[in-house]
């Protein structure tokens, strides 16, 4: 994590304009196609939930402006985010939050996520990352919902996205697609930067 030079940061106007709003947060929404990710999940005996959470982190820290935070009197950049995603043991309805490094390999991250998973007892388990670094998902399998807000306080300084997507379903030419969910703070990032997300995604969705 380095501290940014203010005076010279790239996107300092922009973030002065946003600065003064007491709601500097949006949301998005837009559908994916997840087809080729459920079949690589399936073949493998592997989480699709855990492939996708990769996947979105992988797309997020290719992308520079996601990785600038608000601190209140300063920004700084970290060199990588790390999901930090809500799950379910089997047969439970009580969710907890699970925070893992994302690595290199999307199977062996699936793999780490589950024993990590599995192996929680606690709400929430404190890590060795800064707050910020976080990226939050969450998924609503049971629910094909065309949008969604997610839940926070009323800290402008928050810049920690919020990624959910909901039940996929077939679309007309048999496609499997979900929607998904972005939510970020205009201070830090715009529509530009949720286009290449999309646009990170959905390359690295149609490779599989």
């Amino acid at each position: 994590m380095e501290k940014v030079d203010f005076s010279t940061w790239f996107h300092r106007e922009k973030y002065e304009f946003f600065k003064p709003q007491s709601w500097p947060f949006w949301s998005v929404s837009f559908p994916v196609d997840i087809t080729n990710l459920h079949r690589w999940s399936r073949e493998r005996g592997l989480s699709f939930y855990y492939a996708l959470t990769f996947l979105v982190t992988k797309a997020m820290n290719g992308i520079d402006a996601f990785l600038y935070k608000d601190r209140g009197d300063c920004i700084v950049r970290h060199d990588h985010l790390v999901p930090s995603f809500s799950d379910l043991k089997p047969g439970s309805e009580d969710f907890y939050f699970v925070t893992v490094e994302p690595g290199e390999d999307m199977a062996d991250f699936c793999r780490r996520a589950r024993e990590i998973s599995m192996a929680q007892t606690e709400f929430l388990v404190p890590g060795p990352w800064e707050y910020d670094q976080s990226i939050y998902v969450s998924c609503l399998p049971w629910i094909p919902f065309t949008s969604l807000v997610n839940d926070r306080d009323s800290d402008v300084t928050d810049s920690v996205p919020r990624v959910t997507w909901g039940k996929y379903v077939p679309d007309a030419q048999g496609r499997e697609v979900l929607t998904m969910t972005l939510n970020l703070n205009h201070r830090l990032l715009d529509g530009v930067h949720a286009g290449r997300f999309y646009e990170k995604l959905t390359a690295l969705l149609e490779e599989l």
